[in-house]
């Protein structure tokens, strides 16, 4: 029913690629500290770094639960489920890091998402995986969902930020500088957006 892989690729990696979405789930060390799952999608934002590596875009939202756990201790799972076709569930259990507009390696993993425009979409880090357990699953109880596209909202709302008003959009937030149980999150000011 379920097997453990020693990297991403061949089948495994042509799964991952091809979904429209995945799940991201963090936790802070505080046994009574809030566990956060997020779901990720807008297809170009996700890639396969390497056979063990992937990164994805964090984009503008209103908290920052997965960058103040990643920046606290740096565990992550990513989940992906078969919609269609075949039944299977894929986990990336490792370690994560959030990757700031300000980093020398920022230009080298933007060229990684050369799929979509992260302009429209307020980027504010690139999260960098490191597996270090890669499994799948039958996901037998997995309905059958039918994508029809990516919706068009995100980008249409943070596409009027720059990054002087998306600086004041995350500091207006109660949790992006800080997460729900006090951690940092998000350092703001934000650096000014790289040129790609």
């Amino acid at each position: 029913m379920g097997k453990t892989y020693e990297r991403i690729d061949g089948r495994l990696r042509t799964f991952i690629e091809a979904q429209p979405m995945f799940f991201t789930a963090t936790a802070p060390l505080a046994g009574d500290g809030t566990i956060n799952l997020s779901p990720k999608g807008l297809r170009g934002s996700f890639a396969v770094l390497d056979d063990r590596t992937v990164a994805y875009l964090d984009f503008a939202g209103s908290n920052a639960e997965t960058v103040a756990h990643l920046r606290e201790n740096g565990r992550i799972t990513l989940m992906w489920c078969a919609f269609d076709g075949p039944p299977n569930i894929v986990r990336v259990h490792g370690r994560g890091e959030p990757v700031f507009r300000d980093d020398p390696r920022w230009p080298e993993l933007l060229a990684h998402f050369p799929g979509i425009d992260p302009g429209p979409h307020g980027l504010r880090a690139i999260v960098v995986v490191r597996a270090e357990l890669i499994r799948d699953t039958c996901g037998y109880a997995v309905p059958l969902m039918t994508y029809e596209a990516d919706r068009d909202l995100h980008g249409r709302r943070f596409a009027r930020e720059d990054d002087e008003s998306l600086s004041a959009y995350f500091a207006g937030k109660e949790h992006v500088a800080t997460s729900i149980d006090g951690l940092p999150g998000l350092p703001l000011p934000l650096p000014p957006t790289p040129a790609r």
